[in-house]
C-alpha cells in the first residue's frame, strides 16, 4: 500500500491518522491534548521507507484503532453506535489540518 507512496505523501497520511486518533481519543476517550497526541504517537510511530510492511497500520483507519484503545477488543458488541465513524469524525477528517500538525 505505502509502497507506492512518495515520502511526503506518506508523511502527510501519518499526520492525517494520528491528527484524527488525537481527535477521537479526545473526543470519546476523555483524554487531554497532551494525552492524545502520546497516544496518537504511540500508535502511530514514524516508519522508514525500507520497514517492511511499512504503513500496514493505516488499513484501518485512525476512528477503529481509537475506539479500540478506548473500550477495547470487540467494541462494537458492547458499543454498535461506534461501528461506524460519527458524522462528526467525518466532517473533522475532511477539514483542513491545522498548521501545527503534530511532528516526530
Amino acid at each position: 500500500m505505502a509502497d507506492d507512496w512518495t515520502e511526503d505523501e506518506y508523511v502527510e497520511y501519518l499526520h492525517g491518522e494520528r491528527r484524527r486518533f488525537a481527535w477521537v481519543m479526545q473526543r470519546y476517550g476523555g483524554t487531554t491534548l497532551a494525552q492524545a497526541e502520546a497516544a496518537a504517537l504511540e500508535r502511530y510511530p514514524y516508519e522508514a521507507s525500507n520497514a517492511l510492511f511499512r504503513g500496514l497500520i493505516f488499513h484501518d483507519e485512525a476512528w477503529h484503532w481509537a475506539m479500540l484503545a478506548i473500550y477495547g477488543d470487540l467494541y462494537w458488541v458492547e458499543h454498535p453506535e461506534f461501528v461506524a465513524p460519527s458524522p462528526e469524525y467525518e466532517a473533522f477528517a475532511e477539514a483542513e489540518p491545522p498548521s501545527e500538525c503534530q511532528t516526530e
